[in-house]
């Protein structure tokens, strides 16, 4: 196990700086070196006062087998949820009313983490899986904003290939 940090949670009062025994935390970069965070250390963790650093396996157990009718209900409920999703951006969209713009970004905000959940809770978005290489791939090949991190998406799809 290795810790990670959740940069939204990083108060960076900066104690985990000061109680990791190797230096892999680094507040500058919010990232937690995996290559010199010690196994089961957890010092960063039980230090952290914003609850931002946890532990997380450095393996994963192999991707379950789902049955047709899981699978399908797992695809016909997320569909559901991106299609409202998207009626919600919608009428953010074209409303003119600032309390509507706020519950369809609302609604919006709720819907894509359900569907994201849907797919990790099935065990379709282990970072391992196939599933997850192709919606980098995805992301990646669809996004041609100028502040996406193709560099980064790019260098986790290799490592997550391995």
């Amino acid at each position: 196990m290795h810790a990670v940090r959740n940069i939204r949670l990083c108060t960076k009062d900066c104690l985990c700086l000061f109680v990791c025994p190797t230096g892999a935390t680094n507040t500058e970069t919010g990232q937690i070196d995996a290559t010199k965070c010690l196994d089961g250390c957890h010092a960063c963790v039980d230090a952290c006062t914003s609850h931002a650093i946890s532990l997380i396996p450095d393996t994963y157990p192999p991707q379950q087998k789902k049955s047709i009718e899981v699978i399908d209900t797992l695809s016909t409920l997320s569909k559901n949820k991106i299609q409202q999703e998207r009626i919600a951006l919608n009428i953010a969209s074209i409303s003119n009313d600032p309390i509507i713009i706020q519950l369809a970004k609302a609604v919006s905000k709720s819907n894509h983490l359900m569907a994201e959940d849907l797919l990790r809770e099935s065990g379709f978005m282990l970072p391992q899986s196939q599933n997850v290489q192709d919606f980098l791939q995805d992301l990646l090949d669809s996004n041609k904003s100028s502040d996406f991190p193709n560099e980064d998406v790019k260098k986790l799809i290799r490592l997550l290939g391995k």
